[in-house]
């Protein structure tokens, strides 16, 4: 009797793991699809994916010491959104989720202006990572 419950319980034990792997498993396959798009030449092809390369390309090149190229790039994003995002159609974020839009404006404004007050001198590095991580996050929401 002893020897058939401790069976029992190895068997019970053996599926609980490997349930717990399947759903473990499960897990991170969809968290990479949902991290995951598309991509051509490095620039997901979702509807925030523009926004994020520039965003991503304006930090590189303040983390390299080029403020000038980083203010340049900072600003073409911000026109690009007003663009698209502000006077576009009847896609454009503005009109189908204006408080995401609000949220995403704000973020952007800032990680933009603190890249533009520093086109001849480097931005406090913590301050700059703060507000392009949050500018990130909230253009994660809008994907």
């Amino acid at each position: 009797m002893h020897r058939s419950s401790t069976r029992s319980f190895r068997a019970l034990q053996y599926k609980a793991l490997c349930f717990f792997l399947v759903a473990l498993l499960a897990g991170n396959l969809s968290c990479e699809q949902e991290r995951k798009s598309p991509q051509t030449a490095g620039v997901d092809n979702s509807k925030m994916g523009p926004y994020r390369a520039l965003a991503q390309l304006a930090f590189a090149s303040s983390q390299k010491g080029d403020n000038a190229t980083a203010a340049t790039l900072a600003r073409i994003l911000e026109r690009t959104w007003d663009k698209s995002e502000d006077y576009g159609g009847d896609t454009a974020l503005s009109r189908t989720n204006h408080a995401l839009f609000d949220e995403i404006d704000k973020a952007m404004d800032q990680f933009v202006n603190l890249l533009m007050e520093h086109q001849a001198s480097a931005p406090d590095p913590a301050k700059l990572k703060a507000v392009y991580t949050a500018y990130l996050e909230k253009l994660r929401r809008a994907d």
